[in-house]
């Protein structure tokens, strides 16, 4: 959700040969004036995307001027059969047709009993015969609040636990939580990656030590963290860069949590429904959390929000929480018909293949371009990062060899299988001199990569932007080009989005290169 801004008239210039007429181009214009002057100077899409879509299908956008465009961002993973798919106008209509209430509150009706037997349904093995299901407010981070004042509750404890680079919302307490926060009761602690390992090692070695500092800060009654109430994670850090965490680690965490009675959170906002090539991301760790915060695609592309929980966690007083829109009709009946899509056509499978296939193409286009540092991801959640030229900057501290982070990959040059805690965290980073302008690479460490490049990443949205490909910016320093396509994507339709994106980075290199030159 990196906030960039291009000018109205710069968006798609080159993917079409018919020139828009007039009078649909100076429409655009005009609704694009009036949003500028009346809407929020919080806006964020709006400025990097500056079209007004009046139509869409699938994966596929058409905008008031007529230019149609290929749709990466997907409502930012809400949309994982893509854009008004047939099953799902199907279940509105349904709904809308047969005259029931669409606001209800939190009573029952036939359509809230058939949306809670699908996703108990999908629950993880361990998690849907002991749940329990909260309706919230209709976003994600209504659920993450909701999330936290439950375990609260329950253990009578105050703190969480989360993860550097972490997004769980926008309101307070989900704030707290993610890795911008500043002033929180929020302890925080390293997600493993290999790129930019905060250890300078990566792999299993960084993910080691990532979950020995978690153990040692849990464990040392000096670390100033007491016992907390829950621990919240991601199982793929979407808006952080796109960071799959390895299946070791997550059943690592698992452990811990467990071995201390601290309620493990599993945030599956932008992760559920398929996006990663598991219907739920913890599946690929076989994780059984307490707790999971679920939102975007279970409403089918309409608002909605739920946690669903281990039983006796339900401590709730009646009112304890509560939403005035938790009772979203059609988007219970929308949802539902997305879960089961999904289930029913092997979509996860395919966003497991597919996915792969799209990874292994954007790594070849990395060895290709330098300027692309790194292409990760799980499933149908891709991301590329941006990073300066050779020789324009300098590392510190961080590992990683372009374009090989994924889930439990070890393949780290100069890495040991051995005790990963024997060097020591020192032992692990470079260190600087006043004699010596660059890092020092320490026994254990790997060279560090270049420094992420957020300029770059934004001229590869807007170039993407003129072929007529919607991709989104994320990463620590919105240096990551993201990829959320909707599960139901085809094989040509993915050719046709790598090539306007090869397209778009060829482009970027060359003007890079110019520049530098």
């Amino acid at each position: 959700m990196a906030v960039t801004e291009t000018a109205p008239g710069e968006a798609m210039a080159e993917h079409t040969a018919v020139e828009e007429p007039s009078a649909t181009r100076s429409a655009q214009e005009g609704i694009l004036r009036r949003q500028s002057a009346r809407e929020s100077a919080a806006r964020t899409y709006a400025r990097a995307l500056p079209i007004v879509p009046v139509r869409a299908r699938g994966l596929t956008i058409e905008g008031a001027d007529g230019r149609r465009y290929l749709d990466c961002l997907s409502g930012a993973g809400t949309l994982a059969l893509g854009h008004n798919h047939p099953v799902v106008l199907e279940a509105i209509r349904k709904v809308l047709d047969s005259g029931a209430p669409l606001h209800v509150l939190d009573l029952a009706t036939p359509v809230k009993d058939a949306f809670i037997t699908e996703l108990f349904r999908t629950l993880p093995p361990g998690l849907a015969d002991h749940a329990r299901v909260q309706f919230c407010g209709p976003a994600g981070t209504d659920a993450v609040e909701a999330a936290f004042k439950l375990v609260r509750a329950a253990t009578g404890r105050n703190g969480i636990l989360a993860f550097a680079g972490a997004y769980h919302g926008m309101t307070s307490g989900a704030l707290e939580a993610s890795g911008d926060a500043s002033d929180v009761r929020v302890a925080r602690l390293p997600y493993p990656q290999d790129y930019r390992c905060p250890f300078g090692v990566g792999g299993s070695h960084g993910a080691e030590l990532a979950a020995r500092w978690t153990e040692s800060v849990l464990d040392d009654p000096k670390s100033g963290v007491p016992l907390p109430a829950g621990m919240i994670l991601e199982p793929v850090q979407g808006e952080g860069g796109v960071l799959p965490a390895p299946d070791a680690w997550m059943r690592r965490m698992r452990r811990i949590t467990a071995d201390r009675s601290i309620p493990l959170i599993a945030d599956e906002v932008q992760t559920g429904v398929g996006r990663t090539g598991a219907f739920w991301a913890v599946e690929h760790s076989g994780i059984t959390p307490d707790v999971m915060v679920l939102s975007k695609a279970i409403g089918g592309s309409l608002p909605l929000a739920v946690v669903v929980y281990r039983d006796d966690l339900d401590v709730w007083e009646p009112g304890a929480h509560a939403g005035t829109f938790r009772g979203n009709q059609l988007a219970m009946a929308a949802g539902t018909a997305t879960m089961a899509y999904v289930r029913e056509n092997g979509l996860t499978e395919r966003a497991a293949t597919l996915g792969a296939r799209m990874l292994d193409q954007l790594r070849g286009l990395s060895r290709e371009f330098p300027v692309i540092g790194d292409v990760r991801g799980r499933g149908l959640m891709i991301g590329i990062e941006m990073v300066e030229g050779e020789g324009e900057g300098e590392g510190w501290g961080v590992a990683g060899s372009g374009g090989s982070n994924g889930p439990d990959e070890t393949g780290r040059s100069g890495g040991s299988d051995e005790d990963p805690g024997a060097a020591g965290l020192l032992g692990s980073v470079g260190l600087s001199s006043a004699d010596d302008a660059g890092p020092v690479l320490m026994p254990g460490s790997t060279a560090p990569p270049r420094p992420a490049s957020p300029e770059l990443a934004v001229a590869v949205q807007r170039e993407c932007l003129r072929r007529g490909l919607i991709v989104e910016l994320g990463g620590r320093h919105a240096s990551v080009v993201r990829l959320l396509p909707p599960l139901t994507i085809t094989d040509e339709q993915a050719t046709a989005v790598l090539d306007r994106l090869a397209d778009a980075v060829a482009a970027v290199a060359r003007g890079h290169g110019r520049g530098a030159g």
